[in-house]
């Protein structure tokens, strides 16, 4: 199928200029701004100023790729609300119009509905506006948004996708791997802390993250959560073909090979190695487990029958003990992989 990738921004120039030079199936990259102005719901390999925006959008151009700005912060602290807030955020995205930025992403209906009254760059709503039915979407079409990121949860729920698609005329995305907890109960919090970590001062000195710890360790201990994850195989993208062909690729604080492999893998939609090597999740989950991507071919029709009713299912917990293993004495001459329903609570057996 025909399709436009967006893909994250590594972090600095030369990255881009690697990326751009290395693939030609990138459609536009995704970078966030400076977090002194409004914040992101990502930690960011690095923060661009405004020189530095209209060096990379003017070397995206010249490339024929397309560059979005994110600006997706889940929580302001109410500042947007205020006339000096109001009055910074207004300076910036006018520096980012006139700097010809295409899209910038937002997650705060007041300012996505402000720049799509004030501004000509198109609005993009953020996965982290949480548009998971028809009703959001058409709520925020109506504040003006030109296209929609859909709430990654929904992503295997067919019925939900195609009465978005057919409630708006605006144009959808899907976020294809991320690798959060399906109806994650830290999401809301954790994506609040993390706009307030990357975003305006006063930053709060944080010594620990609990909610990465928390769902690291239940899906060490529980992998099945890892197939819940509502990732989107390479092999799955035509079944998507009638929702959009705008499909977004994660993981902003990843480095050049890992996103290239990525973007290869998505525009071949083909990947024949470790699902866990795709995934934006925690680098731990990716060292401690490998699991065969093309041993999940036909899962999709499953997901598609049976994506909301975990406890009843069962699939992904008899999948995840047919194909998982795991890397035994990592890092020694005795590394070796050994399928995960070998393990016990005393270690793995032998």
């Amino acid at each position: 199928m025909n399709k436009k990738l967006y893909v994250p921004h590594p972090g600095h120039f030369d990255g881009l200029q690697e990326m751009l030079e290395s693939s030609k199936d990138i459609y536009s990259i995704y970078m966030a701004g400076s977090p002194d102005y409004i914040g992101t719901g990502r930690v960011n390999l690095g923060h661009a100023g405004l020189e530095e925006v209209a060096r990379h959008t003017e070397y995206c151009h010249n490339n024929g790729v397309k560059i979005e700005m994110v600006l997706n912060s889940s929580c302001m602290g109410g500042q947007q609300l205020t006339p000096e807030g109001y009055n910074l955020i207004h300076w910036y995205i006018s520096n980012l119009e006139d700097i010809g930025v295409d899209t910038v992403v937002v997650a705060d209906p007041y300012i996505i509905e402000m720049i799509a009254n004030e501004f000509n760059i198109p609005v993009v709503v953020s996965v982290l506006a949480f548009v998971d039915c028809s009703q959001k979407a058409e709520f925020f079409e109506q504040l003006g948004a030109s296209s929609i990121v859909i709430d990654s949860n929904v992503n295997r729920h067919f019925d939900v996708l195609e009465a978005i698609r057919d409630a708006v005329d605006c144009e959808l995305k899907l976020l294809v791997n991320e690798g959060c907890l399906y109806r994650c109960p830290f999401r809301y919090a954790h994506f609040n802390f993390f706009s307030h970590v990357n975003g305006p001062p006063p930053r709060p000195n944080v010594q620990d993250d609990y909610y990465y710890h928390k769902c690291l360790t239940m899906r060490i201990n529980d992998p099945s959560q890892i197939l819940k994850s509502p990732f989107i195989r390479p092999e799955d993208l035509e079944e998507y073909a009638h929702i959009t062909d705008v499909f977004k690729i994660g993981g902003r604080s990843h480095f050049i090979n890992w996103i290239l492999n990525c973007v290869d893998a998505y525009a071949a939609e083909s990947y024949d190695g470790n699902l866990m090597d795709l995934m934006d999740c925690p680098k731990d989950l990716v060292d401690l487990f490998n699991i065969p991507n093309k041993a999940l071919d036909g899962a999709i029709e499953q997901w598609k029958k049976h994506s909301t009713v975990c406890h009843t299912c069962g699939y992904c917990q008899r999948r995840i003990s047919e194909i998982a293993q795991v890397y035994d004495h990592k890092g020694t001459t005795d590394e070796k992989l050994v399928p995960w329903n070998t393990i016990t609570k005393k270690g793995i057996e032998t």
